[in-house]
């Protein structure tokens, strides 16, 4: 009996064995469309060789948790400035006070002193005259006696033209060499003619910028020089706007070794020669 189901088991071997395995197709294949939602690829996982650094601490300190997250310690952790002694703010609270007491013209960047009314001989004199010590932390020597509307026009020419043009050469501008300020006068100290408007305390001439280098660029020896002469006609022309009349070492005789900045207008704009 036994062999007889055994002979069996193994007839039915055999014949499995000579019809193959059999196969199952997909049901895609077979024209079949199966129930849900369709079917979409999705990316498979890879690992992100960038991201391995600091992996060896604790996640929570990690700045790299799902690439875009950081860490809610990272802040906590960081370093903060260090607080000013009181000294240096003291200091610092001081030199404004003193800059604010200095100021005139109402502009803290204007300093000096305010003298009032100067009076002169016949039509000459100033109203409200200041006598100015720096102008936009550039100092000027000797300090000239001129208007507000003048020393406003001054430091803007300080800080558009003068600055600008020296840039960082010698260290920077650091004074202003002053040569005539207010004086009772007639244009170019003629002994008859109409009076300059230095006699009413609008008109400065510059005839030196010193740099914190101790050098000069002077307008007599550096205008017609490669690098200075360059810097001294950019000053030049800085002037016509902020100054109704500009006069350089081109202008006439009078003036080649100084500049005339005054604030006298005209209708048909800045005069500048």
């Amino acid at each position: 009996m036994i062999r007889h189901a055994l002979l069996l088991l193994a007839l039915a071997g055999s014949a499995a064995q000579a019809e193959g395995p059999t196969t199952q197709t997909r049901p895609l294949a077979r024209g079949e469309v199966p129930e849900g939602p369709p079917l979409r690829p999705t990316a498979r996982p890879y690992n992100r060789l960038e991201l391995q650094h600091g992996i060896v601490t604790r996640p929570l300190f990690r700045a790299e948790q799902n690439l875009f997250a950081f860490s809610p310690n990272s802040v906590a952790q960081s370093l903060r400035p260090t607080k000013r002694p009181m000294a240096i703010e003291r200091a610092a609270q001081e030199a404004r006070a003193a800059r604010l007491r200095g100021q005139i013209c109402g502009d803290p960047n204007i300093q000096g002193e305010a003298i009032g009314r100067v009076r002169g001989a016949g039509a000459c004199g100033v109203d409200s005259a200041v006598r100015v010590k720096s102008v936009a932390g550039v100092r000027l020597s000797p300090q000239p006696t001129i208007d507000c509307k003048t020393a406003l026009a001054l430091k803007k020419w300080v800080v558009n033209g003068a600055k600008p043009a020296v840039g960082g050469e010698g260290g920077g501008v650091s004074s202003l060499r002053i040569v005539s300020h207010y004086a009772c006068r007639n244009r170019n100290a003629a002994s008859t003619g109409r009076l300059s408007e230095h006699a009413f305390g609008h008109a400065v001439d510059i005839a030196g910028i010193k740099l914190a280098s101790g050098r000069e660029i002077t307008v007599l020896q550096g205008w017609n020089m490669k690098g200075d002469g360059q810097r001294l006609r950019q000053m030049w022309q800085a002037a016509c706007g902020p100054f109704g009349t500009v006069l350089g070492p081109n202008a006439n005789r009078f003036h080649r070794d100084h500049f005339h900045f005054d604030t006298a207008r005209y209708r048909s704009g800045s005069y500048c020669r």
